[in-house]
């Protein structure tokens, strides 16, 4: 890997459990001089890793330009800079125009990938995305809200794939993320799930039906913060998969009858 001198790392903080950061990760938050974090989103514990020296900005009321020029003075300065994301920065993280505006700058950008709580809900469910011998497809969306989603990519026409789904940034739309998976095609029994603030201490596991779900979304008032899934990943039966199948081969094993 080629190394940049003294770029502006914009680190993936993890799901929300202290220790879910990675090694790289942490090692940066030790040296940095400036962190900008998440502060709606990142669990303030893991700012814990950061030296006493550190200026600690919360970007919560900070707008892109704010944000960037306190990113371009510390890097003139010579200073180590660290953008502190919640989960993996490449999964709707809003990276791409700090990224551009600096690199508009002059300023070398390098991204340290984080365990995004796509993972850590899975974790939490105990469970797989892909089922042997069913889906091996798993699709990442979000329904429209006050940001648009292209047509293309509705509810309704994904859940035609018959793919796991796993939905963002719609939990304060439960119901309507249902009705819009069972217009497209799923059935309401469909084994579903919500995690609400996966790995965090007061995380919640929701195991419902597609149909049952936004009830008990809303008994527990979950309305951010938290994934839905869908599939049959959630209750997969007695798939397998033939990778140990002792009669399966493959380049490190020869397969026995």
């Amino acid at each position: 890997m080629t190394k940049i001198p003294n770029p502006v790392h914009f680190v993936g903080a993890g799901p929300g459990a202290p220790d879910l950061i990675t090694l790289r990760g942490k090692t940066l938050l030790e040296t940095a001089d400036l962190v900008i974090y998440a502060g709606s989103l990142v669990n303030p514990e893991i700012l814990l890793w950061c030296r006493d020296s550190a200026v600690i900005m919360d970007s919560a009321s900070m707008d892109l330009t704010e944000q960037v020029e306190a990113m371009e003075r510390s890097f003139r300065e010579g200073l180590s800079v660290v953008r502190l994301h919640t989960g993996d920065p490449s999964l709707y993280g809003a990276v791409a125009e700090q990224k551009r505006s600096l690199e508009d700058r002059g300023i070398p950008v390098v991204f340290v990938p984080g365990v995004s709580s796509l993972q850590a809900s899975a974790a939490a469910l105990g469970i797989q995305y892909t089922v042997p011998g069913g889906t091996q497809t798993l699709i990442c969306t979000r329904r429209a809200g006050r940001t648009p989603v292209p047509q293309s990519e509705s509810l309704e026409k994904l859940a035609s794939h018959g793919a796991t789904m796993v939905m963002f940034l719609s939990s304060d739309q439960a119901q309507e993320v249902a009705e819009d998976l069972i217009t497209g095609g799923i059935a309401p029994e469909t084994p579903s799930a919500c995690v609400y603030r996966a790995s965090w201490d007061d995380q919640i596991v929701i195991r419902s039906t597609l149909l049952e779900l936004p009830g008990a979304m809303r008994e527990r008032s979950i309305d951010r913060q938290a994934l839905i899934i869908v599939g049959q990943c959630i209750d997969p039966g007695t798939s397998a998969s033939l990778l140990y199948d002792r009669t399966f081969s493959h380049g490190f094993r020869e397969g026995r009858e």
